[in-house]
C-alpha cells in the first residue's frame, strides 16, 4: 500500500458512496477530496431533465458527505485543467475514478491522464459503471459478439464481483477556492422529476423488490406500475448494477430472470458502443443510410408535441415531456412510427429523446433506436413495421395508459382509435397519416435498398 497521502475522487456516473470500487481506492490512500467537474460540452447539450436531475443528484450526494464533515467540490470548466488544477492545491498524488468507456469520456480520460502525468500525478481507474466492463465478454476467438443472445450468455458466466460497502471511517479534505454552486435550473412548466440520490434508488429497489416477480408479465403494459424504474438511478450511478444483480440473485422467479436479461442489454449496448462508437451517430449496418428519408417539417413537431392522431404514440410523447421518462414498450412503438410511418431518420427521434429523457443513456438510447430502425445489432427487422393502434389495444387493453396521457379521450367509445365524432368532440386531431399507405411505403423504401 502507498504511502498514507491525499487523492482525489473524480465522481461521474458514480454519484454514490456504496458499492463505489473507486472511493474505496481513493480512501486507501488518505484524505479524500470528493470532485465533481461540470463539463460545458456535457451540460450545454443536456436537456433540462438531465440537468435538473444531474443538480438533485450532486446535492443528494452532497448531504451525504456532509454527514461526514466534509462537502463535494464542484468545479466548472474543461476537465483536464479543473481536475489538475484541483489535484494540485490539494497536494494529491492520485486521482481516482470509474473508468468511462463512452466515446467522449474515453478521449477526455486519456487527455486527463496526459495531463495529470505532466505534473506527476497519477489516474487509476477502478471498476465501472457497469457489472462486466466493456470488452471483456468475448468469444472463444477473443472477439466482440455481433448478438445479444450469446453475449448474455457469456456475460453471465463471466461473472461478477459483489457490492462493496462504503469507506468507512477515513478523513476528507475541501477545494478552498474556485469552486461553484451545484447547478438548480428551473425546469419547464408540467415537467416533474424523480427523487434524486442514492437513498432515493434504494429505496425505489426496495419496492420494486416486492414486484419483481410479477415484472415478466407487467412489464409490457404501460397502464399498470409494472418496470421498476431504475433506469435513472443506474444513468447516474446512483446505484450500481452489482448491487441489483445481488438482490436478484436471492430470486428464482422468471420476473427476476427477466429483469437481469434487461440489465445484459444495458451492458451489451455500452460493449457496441465502446467498440463501434461512431454509432452514436451513424447506422450500425451502413446500408440502412442509403434509404430514402423525409425531410423532417411539421409532421416531426407533431411526433414530437404528441399531436399525431395515433393516441398510444402521443400519449407516449406527452409522458415524456411530462415525467422525462417514457415506458419501453412506448418507446418502441413511437420510434417506429417516426421511421417506418413518417420516413424520418432515427437519428432525430434519438436527438429527441436523449434531450427530454431523465434517464438519457447515449448507449441504450442509440442502440435502441437503431433496433427499431433495423440497422443496429439484433435489429427488428425493417419489415416489422408496428401498428400503433393493434400495440395500444394489446399491451394497453383497458386504456388505462392513453387515458391518462390524452385525457381529452378519457370518455371515448373507444380511446384506441376514437371515432370522428369523438375526436371533434374532445378536439384531438386525425390521424397525420394512414397507417397502412405508409406501412406500405416503408417496404418499398427498404426493398429498394436490398435490391443494390
Amino acid at each position: 500500500m502507498a504511502d498514507s497521502t491525499t487523492s482525489v475522487m473524480w465522481f461521474r456516473r458514480d454519484l454514490r458512496l456504496g458499492d463505489n470500487p473507486a472511493l474505496l481506492e481513493a480512501a486507501s490512500d488518505g484524505a479524500v477530496l470528493p470532485l465533481f467537474v461540470l463539463d460545458p460540452h456535457l451540460w450545454d447539450p443536456a436537456g433540462p431533465s438531465r440537468r435538473a436531475y444531474l443538480g438533485a443528484s450532486l446535492r443528494a450526494l452532497d448531504a451525504q458527505l456532509r454527514q461526514r464533515h466534509t462537502r463535494l467540490s464542484v468545479v466548472r470548466g474543461d476537465p483536464v485543467r479543473r481536475v489538475v488544477l484541483a489535484a494540485k492545491a490539494v497536494g494529491a498524488r492520485r486521482v481516482h475514478v470509474a473508468a468511462d468507456f463512452g466515446p467522449y469520456g474515453r478521449e477526455r480520460d486519456e487527455r486527463v491522464e496526459e495531463a495529470l502525468g505532466e505534473a506527476g500525478i497519477e489516474l487509476v481507474r477502478t471498476g465501472s459503471p457497469y457489472a462486466v466492463a466493456p470488452g471483456r465478454v468475448v468469444n472463444g476467438s477473443g472477439k466482440a459478439y455481433q448478438v445479444f443472445t450469446p453475449f448474455s450468455r457469456a456475460w453471465n458466466d463471466h461473472g461478477w464481483r459483489a457490492p462493496v460497502d462504503p469507506p468507512s471511517g477515513g478523513s476528507w479534505v475541501e477545494l478552498e477556492d474556485g469552486t461553484t454552486d451545484v447547478p438548480d435550473p428551473d425546469l419547464p412548466a408540467g415537467l416533474e422529476l424523480p427523487e434524486a440520490g442514492e437513498r432515493a434508488a434504494r429505496a425505489r429497489w426496495e419496492e420494486f423488490l416486492d414486484r419483481v416477480d410479477d415484472y415478466d408479465d407487467d412489464r409490457d403494459r404501460p397502464g399498470v406500475e409494472g418496470t421498476s424504474r431504475m433506469s435513472v438511478h443506474l444513468k447516474y450511478g446512483e446505484v450500481h448494477p452489482r448491487t441489483l444483480l445481488a438482490d436478484l440473485a436471492q430470486r428464482r422467479s422468471r420476473g427476476a430472470a427477466t429483469y437481469r436479461t434487461e440489465l445484459a442489454w444495458r451492458e451489451f449496448y455500452a460493449d457496441v458502443l465502446a467498440r463501434r462508437p461512431e454509432t452514436a451517430r451513424d447506422y450500425l449496418k451502413p446500408e440502412y443510410a442509403r434509404m430514402a428519408y423525409d425531410s423532417p417539417g411539421e409532421q416531426l413537431a407533431a411526433w414530437q408535441e404528441g399531436r399525431t392522431g395515433f393516441p398510444i404514440v402521443d400519449a407516449g410523447m406527452r409522458q415524456l415531456l411530462a415525467t422525462g421518462w417514457m415506458h419501453n414498450r412506448v418507446r418502441m412503438i413511437t420510434a417506429s412510427f417516426l421511421v417506418k410511418d413518417l420516413h424520418l431518420e432515427w437519428q432525430l427521434g434519438a436527438g429527441h429523446f436523449l434531450h427530454w429523457l431523465v434517464d438519457g443513456d447515449l448507449a441504450s438510447n442509440n442502440h435502441g433506436w437503431q433496433w427499431t430502425a433495423g440497422s443496429g445489432t439484433d435489429a427488428s427487422p425493417f419489415f416489422r413495421v408496428f401498428n400503433p393502434t393493434t400495440q395500444g389495444r394489446k399491451f394497453d387493453p383497458e386504456a388505462a395508459y392513453v387515458r391518462r396521457w390524452v385525457p381529452e379521450l378519457a370518455e371515448a367509445a373507444d380511446p384506441h382509435e376514437p371515432s370522428s365524432q369523438d375526436r371533434e368532440a374532445a378536439g384531438y386531431p386525425e390521424p397525420i397519416v394512414d397507417h397502412k399507405a405508409e406501412r406500405l411505403e416503408a417496404l418499398d423504401r427498404y426493398a429498394a435498398i436490398k435490391d443494390r
